[in-house]
């Protein structure tokens, strides 16, 4: 079930004045089912995430997750029982079973909840330390405030901007208690080598990785994560130009690993290093990347364990006749990789002239600029276990 809020509410969001109120739980004992709409407003200062927090908590509050465990006599005794605003809500919450809040914690972003959980009750910080809340770290909405530049890490991070990750990540990663089974970084949040060292020691049971900015990260600290990461499943990356020190580890010291995505060019070599290395890997994403046909054949033919292979809004990239010309970008599928990739359980394709995101690779040589496009589309991938 999902609430709608009515006119009332919308003009109490709009008020000047932010103070603590509480309002309007209405009660339906003919079905004993409990709906209404919880606004909590706390000075301003205090919780800087206000709205959107508060109408997340709102909605599972008063959801079926509560109306299961709380009839409406109850509720009337709790309503009758207690006197001000906040003892109300600290009462309500100190009251509903650990599952429940676990289940609602579960549905607040990672930026929301750390400030909620020092801010708020107790019954609210238990929640949060409930194990299955923290199995998934998802950063995907965090940017980092940096300028691209010339030279190599080729962006400059602003101080402010590193201090505040160290924060977050500080506080999460205490909470999370070495839980974390699920990494998700946005693709311009650029962690700094002794960000993603912490990460990856306080995080040893990462299952699955998602992190394609690597600029700032130095092969050690690469290598050092993977060695921690012994159950590591499944991981998105950049294209880099020397992969090989990545794959190797991986083969070293993740035994179950058997699902790639790869965000950027693909060439011969980088290709080369994957079937030497990962030779039983069981899915491929290549999608929106620019491909070379004889990386790809190579994978086709050296991957035998492969199953699911997606290249989906991905182009071949080849050289002119004259180099000087630079490169050309086609989007006609070679029937030899149609053939050679009939084997597949699963063969994710679309090159067509008239897709829009096949023409946005095209047009951005075959590694697309994320940032111009609609915010998030970059975790879509047709395989759905690569999906975000």
């Amino acid at each position: 079930m999902q609430l709608q809020v009515i006119e009332p509410w919308s003009s109490l969001l709009s008020s000047a004045s932010i103070t603590t109120k509480l309002t309007n739980i209405c009660l339906f004992n003919s079905s004993f089912y409990i709906q209404g709409i919880l606004y909590l407003f706390i000075t301003s200062g205090t919780l800087f995430f206000l709205t959107k927090v508060l109408v997340k908590f709102t909605c599972y509050l008063v959801s079926s997750l509560l109306c299961r465990r709380v009839g409406a006599m109850e509720a009337k005794k709790c309503n009758a029982a207690v006197g001000n605003t906040m003892d109300k809500v600290n009462f309500i919450l100190k009251n509903l079973n650990s599952d429940i809040l676990g289940n609602i914690f579960k549905r607040i972003d990672i930026f929301e909840s750390n400030l909620a959980v020092s801010r708020f009750t107790e019954a609210w910080k238990k929640a949060s330390n409930d194990e299955p809340v923290w199995q998934t770290l998802d950063f995907s909405m965090l940017k980092s405030d940096f300028v691209k530049t010339l030279t190599k890490p080729y962006v400059w991070v602003h101080s402010r901007s590193d201090a505040s990750l160290s924060n977050l990540l500080f506080v999460a990663l205490n909470l999370s208690q070495g839980n974390v089974k699920t990494l998700i970084f946005h693709y311009n949040l650029f962690l700094t080598n002794e960000q993603f060292i912490y990460t990856a020691t306080r995080c040893p049971l990462v299952r699955r990785l998602v992190f394609v900015s690597w600029n700032c990260v130095k092969k050690i600290g690469i290598i050092t994560a993977i060695r921690m990461w012994k159950d590591l499943v499944s991981m998105t990356m950049p294209n880099i130009r020397n992969p090989e020190y990545v794959f190797y580890e991986i083969s070293m010291h993740c035994k179950n690993f058997r699902e790639l995505k790869v965000m950027g060019f693909v060439d011969v070599h980088f290709a080369s290093s994957l079937v030497r290395y990962l030779p039983n890997l069981k899915v491929l994403s290549l999608r929106c990347s620019g491909l070379s046909k004889e990386a790809l054949i190579l994978i086709l033919d050296e991957l035998k364990h492969l199953e699911v292979l997606n290249i989906s809004h991905s182009c071949y990239v080849e050289l002119e006749q004259n180099p000087r010309d630079g490169y050309k970008y086609s989007s006609d599928i070679d029937p030899i990789i149609i053939d050679k990739a009939s084997r597949l359980r699963e063969f994710h394709t679309c090159m067509k002239e008239s897709c829009i995101m096949c023409k946005r690779t095209r047009d951005d040589d075959g590694y697309p600029r994320w940032y111009k496009y609609e915010e998030g589309i970059w975790k879509q991938d047709e395989v759905s276990s690569l999906a975000l």
